[in-house]
């Protein structure tokens, strides 16, 4: 943990090595931000020094709120491809296009293509991989990204896929991309700890909170990976949401969330995507202090024996579904409409999986029993739904 005097981050902060013409409005921003005691984390071999909260500009392009966000001290923002169907990444484009380049770090995705084990397909090809990655980096209006995950890495087969590797290597030698990294939905312990015994990656971005069914597992292997000089980023941290059901009477302590993850110090930076000022300003507190009170201990707690909107991973309902239905693929969509408040999103997810209709009809009783008690039929014939639904009106 590194806490950065206010004289000090005006002489090299935002400036880097070099010096840098600083607007005033930028200058002032920095002073102010520095009045507070900003808590700071290397992102590991990177040496990028990097705020403990970030930005998911995942559901909004609202460029007010993400420069709000800049003046309050957040310096890394993290977009992808596929957000809002580019609208994210355009309105970073357009934010910071006449702010110093080294006073902010953007981090996009690309998906390579894979099936639903997690490998190589004949779609996944570097030359298109390339080709969704050059009209990223256009609408961020950018020579460079600081951080370029390949997206959405649930196999370690893929890890050593080397027409992708080869093709992000030549992106970092070329200097269209400062560092190397890929994001983790599913199966992150194995992903993580293989990726920590290869030298490709700089950067892993991992769902990462309190409910997670296998917590020993994923902290032994960032544990490891962080060892190894790994940059490790958390994302999905709210556990789904800041409501823990679908009517949203039950609010989650959103603060305590972060913390409980922040706790964790190899942990770097997280990603909460937020959609309002309110939201920012609640976050933007636990850029000073991440310490866990007993109140919110107590509220992790109580979240801790609710079913929630959030899929624990523990798998245990793929085996016994008589479909081979995705089932923790069908409930993070069901999150991102009920949690997220993102039937788009959900939308989208369904379409990748080759969702419609409702997939449960024809099993009178459903076999999975749920470990987080979740009701796994009801809530795939509601979400289903919204795969009928054209995408016009999803957004």
């Amino acid at each position: 943990m590194m806490r950065i005097s206010r004289r000090g981050f005006l002489k090299s902060g935002i400036t880097g090595a070099g010096m840098v013409a600083l607007s005033p409005a930028i200058v002032s921003a920095a002073a102010s931000i520095q009045e507070k005691n900003i808590i700071y984390r290397t992102l590991g071999r990177t040496g990028l020094k990097v705020p403990v909260i970030s930005f998911g500009v995942m559901r909004s392009d609202e460029q007010n709120l993400c420069k709000a966000a800049y003046d309050k001290g957040v310096r890394l923002f993290d977009t992808a491809n596929n957000y809002l169907e580019g609208k994210s990444e355009i309105m970073l484009g357009n934010l910071f296009r006449n702010y110093p380049r080294n006073s902010f770090v953007l981090a996009t995705k690309v998906k390579p293509g894979t099936d639903r084990e997690g490998k190589p397909t004949d779609e996944t090809k570097p030359e298109r991989f390339l080709e969704i990655f050059k009209v990223s980096l256009s609408r961020l209006q950018m020579d460079y990204v600081d951080i370029l995950y390949v997206h959405d890495i649930s196999n370690p087969e893929f890890l050593d896929y080397k027409p992708i590797i080869n093709t992000v290597k030549q992106l970092k030698k070329d200097g269209k991309i400062k560092f190397i990294g890929f994001s983790t939905h599913r199966n992150e312990p194995a992903v993580i700890s293989a990726a920590a015994d290869s030298d490709t990656w700089d950067v892993i971005l991992t769902q990462y909170n309190y409910r997670l069914a296998y917590l020993p597992e994923i902290n032994a292997a960032i544990k490891k990976a962080a060892s190894a000089g790994i940059g490790i980023v958390a994302m999905k941290t709210l556990a789904g949401g800041r409501f823990l059901d679908k009517e949203k009477s039950k609010p989650m302590n959103t603060t305590a969330a972060l913390k409980w993850v922040l706790s964790n110090p190899d942990v770097h930076t997280t990603i909460p995507g937020m959609t309002s000022f309110d939201q920012l300003d609640l976050n933007v507190k636990i850029l000073e202090d991440i310490t866990l009170t007993e109140q919110e201990k107590s509220d992790i707690a109580a979240a801790s024996s609710e079913p929630g909107l959030f899929c624990s991973g523990c798998k245990k309902c793929l085996p016994v579904c008589p479909k081979n239905l995705p089932v923790p693929d069908l409930m993070r969509a069901y999150m991102y409409a009920y949690g997220y408040s993102s039937p788009a999103m959900a939308g989208t997810l369904l379409a990748e999986l080759g969702i419609s209709n409702n997939p449960c009809s024809g099993c009178e009783t459903c076999t999975v029993k749920c470990s987080g008690n979740f009701d796994v039929k009801e809530r795939i014939a509601d979400i289903s739904r919204v795969a009928d639904i054209p995408s016009d009106f999803l957004a």
